[in-house]
């Protein structure tokens, strides 16, 4: 929970946003979500993972990208945050405040979840069209930009066409940000595969600063993301995951009824692999140690 008792700007379903007038402070908790709810249980260091591995990414990255990180250095943190520095360290972003397209550039790298459902049923992924004979977890002859529109709290993405995107931004920011958005996937990826993991799918969110497009928001995350066990990879099945597809499996077998309230307490043993997963994802593909 998180105990600063200055109010937050606004709150998504993980991160609090503090409005500092020229810059913002994005604090990333331990909350979950799924299914668009907020579940009422969190997952310990869940959000020291989202932040910590969104760095990484946004230095790895930076000769692809510009992006709206300034720090997330306990030591930069503004004077009336410093009570809650202990909180704060590891989990905290400082960052420029940009203007945010409002479109979340969704990638897909493989064929799996919504995706491989929408094939099943009519041969292609958000409208495009793909070959035959794909399979569970197949790897896409190309890398696919889905984009999909950017729901408030509560309500559900809707999936739209590249053509709708150029009719809610323009034709030259919407060809930008989806140039952008495959090869910054390209570019990590291919990081991640040689350090053991895949990344099926992802989602990014771009701004403008200073007329310039930048990569904002969280990057590459096991929440944004499919992660998958490279080592382990089999075609035609569900693959074992690092991201929070373990809680989404475990709601599936164990909350049928979705219109029935709020979701279920989520057990114990659900809570720790889930927080070990995130820890492990970042270990992984940082090749640093995770501080406790």
């Amino acid at each position: 929970m998180n105990p600063i008792t200055i109010k937050p700007t606004a709150q998504g379903k993980v991160r609090d946003l503090y409005d500092l007038g020229d810059k913002l402070l994005l604090v990333a908790t331990d909350r979950i979500s799924a299914f668009d709810y907020i579940l009422p249980d969190e997952i310990p260091y869940k959000g020291q993972v989202l932040t910590q591995i969104s760095c990484f990414w946004f230095e790895l990255l930076a000769d692809v990208t510009k992006n709206h990180l300034i720090s997330a250095d306990v030591a930069d943190l503004p004077e009336e945050f410093k009570p809650w520095a202990d909180y704060l360290e590891g989990r905290f972003m400082l960052v420029k405040k940009a203007e945010m397209f409002p479109v979340e550039c969704i990638v897909r790298g493989y064929l799996t979840g919504s995706g491989y459902k929408d094939y099943l049923k009519t041969g292609a992924v958000c409208g495009i069209q793909l070959p035959e004979g794909l399979q569970n977890s197949s790897k896409l002859p190309e890398t696919l930009f889905t984009p999909s529109t950017k729901a408030e709290l509560g309500d559900h993405d809707e999936n739209i066409s590249f053509e709708r995107t150029v009719e809610l931004i323009g034709e030259a920011d919407a060809t930008a940000i989806r140039d952008l958005t495959l090869k910054v996937y390209e570019t990590a990826a291919a990081h991640a595969l040689e350090r053991g993991i895949i990344i099926a799918d992802t989602k990014f969110e771009f701004g403008v600063i200073d007329g310039e497009i930048i990569l904002g928001d969280e990057v590459l995350t096991p929440d944004s993301s499919r992660f998958w066990a490279a080592d382990v990879y089999e075609v035609g099945k569900e693959q074992p995951s690092f991201d929070k597809q373990f809680v989404r499996n475990w709601l599936n077998e164990n909350w049928t009824d979705r219109s029935a309230g709020q979701p279920p307490h989520l057990p114990e043993e659900v809570i720790k692999a889930t927080s070990e997963k995130y820890i492990a994802a970042y270990e992984t593909i940082t090749g640093r140690e995770f501080k406790r």
